[in-house]
């Protein structure tokens, strides 16, 4: 199954959730703010919604400076 993840083709297996999928990408669940389809995804949501064949995904990464 394929999705689309910041501009770029992914495979994934089916039932993954985007949780899991941050993790496979060694992102910190706590520091990513997501968006799927044009929609900003809650952090909350993101051990319950299902990626499905062709979404779209806009991970933005959060990193602290000094």
């Amino acid at each position: 199954m394929k999705i689309i993840c910041n501009g770029e083709t992914k495979e994934i297996v089916r039932n993954t959730t985007l949780v899991s999928f941050i993790r496979n990408m060694d992102l910190n669940p706590d520091t990513v703010l997501a968006e799927c389809d044009g929609k900003i995804i809650k952090r909350d949501e993101y051990d319950t919604l299902v990626l499905q064949e062709g979404n779209v995904l806009e991970l933005i990464r959060f990193v602290g400076g000094g």
